[in-house]
């Protein structure tokens, strides 16, 4: 593939500019079994070669030791990269099914400091509520993040698994210049009412997940066989059991059309997820996460394949042929509160 640098896209009517693709970074630390060190800080320089400069992560990503992997990386090139990390979430160690949600004011600002500290930096380029307490008005959680802003320790503001009401209650606060969810081939709830308030308003979508956790790549097909025991994906419903064998099958249209482009089936997702920026009207910049190199350059690559309005009708099916939730609990998703 070619080394030049991907296009660019604005987080939002005053955010950065990034690249119209990103990079998750949880699995280099957390969720997807064990990773090489060495490969991953290959992984990471290689992405910004290629014009990724918008990097994701969470204080949740190993109870913060991905902040800390990734700092040396943001320290180095503080200028070319767009730090985003996240507050809200916490996973306890001893019981990795459990989730516990915290959107109020003191934690906040407790949050906010462990991850300037982790991160080792002076301010967050853009900083999400990663999951939404119920508890906690969302206009109170926001007018807190807001103070962050002013204070000059975050620049600009995102939120993750909001509903669009949500997220117009949120902008009646403080601007948001990029909001958060998972959106694929197999998920696509957020378009009923998450992508068309972001539309409204002026922002960004930056879906995570866009591969389907890998699902869409095609290279699983069972978790008890493909997947190591530490593996979060064993706990999700699409992944297990009979709905996997299911949702395998959902991939032949996918193939067909990796055929017809010479393309892996991962690409066409990715080019698919691309392409919904010009189906509806919005920016959308995906963060797929890899711990390869090679997957970068193969993840870029799909930036620059134009589906056909047949392609996007034969793939059009598929997410709602797909078993299984997104989460064993989906309530801490927007789907959950729609």
């Amino acid at each position: 593939m070619t080394d030049s640098r991907i296009p660019t896209a604005r987080l939002g009517a005053d955010g950065p500019e990034v690249g119209v693709q990103g990079l998750g970074c949880m699995g280099m630390s957390f969720a997807y079994g064990p990773a090489d060190a060495g490969e991953s800080r290959a992984t990471l320089e290689r992405a910004l070669e290629l014009g990724v400069t918008l990097y994701d992560t969470a204080d949740a990503y190993g109870a913060g030791e991905n902040e800390k992997f990734l700092s040396p990386f943001f320290k180095a090139h503080r200028d070319e990269v767009v730090i985003a990390t996240k507050f809200a979430l916490t996973v306890p160690p001893d019981d990795p099914t459990r989730r516990i949600i915290r959107n109020d004011r003191p934690y906040i600002r407790q949050a906010v400091e462990a991850s300037l500290k982790r991160l080792d930096v002076d301010v967050i380029d853009l900083y999400y509520m990663h999951r939404r307490d119920v508890n906690v008005p969302i206009e109170e959680t926001v007018g807190t993040m807001a103070e962050l802003v002013r204070e000059g320790k975050v620049k600009h503001l995102g939120l993750s698994e909001v509903t669009g009401a949500e997220l117009r209650a949120a902008q009646d606060v403080h601007p948001i210049a990029a909001v958060q969810s998972e959106w694929s081939l197999f998920s696509r709830d957020i378009e009923a009412g998450v992508v068309p308030a972001a539309r409204e308003l002026g922002v960004t979508l930056v879906p995570y997940s866009p591969l389907g956790r890998g699902f869409l790549t095609g290279s699983f097909a069972n978790a008890d066989k493909d997947l190591t025991a530490d593996d979060f994906r064993r706990q999700q419903p699409r992944f297990t059991g009979e709905n996997a064998a299911a949702n395998v099958a959902l991939l032949e249209p996918v193939r067909t059309v990796a055929e017809a482009h010479g393309v892996s089936l991962g690409q066409v997702a990715l080019a698919w997820v691309q392409q919904q920026a010009r189906v509806h009207g919005l920016t959308v910049v995906p963060i797929p996460g890899t711990r390869k190199a090679s997957r970068v350059e193969e993840n870029v690559a799909a930036v620059r394949i134009e589906l056909t309005e047949a392609e996007l009708a034969l793939l059009e099916p598929i997410a709602e042929k797909v078993a299984g939730d997104r989460y064993a609990d989906m309530t801490f998703a927007s789907a959950g509160r729609e």
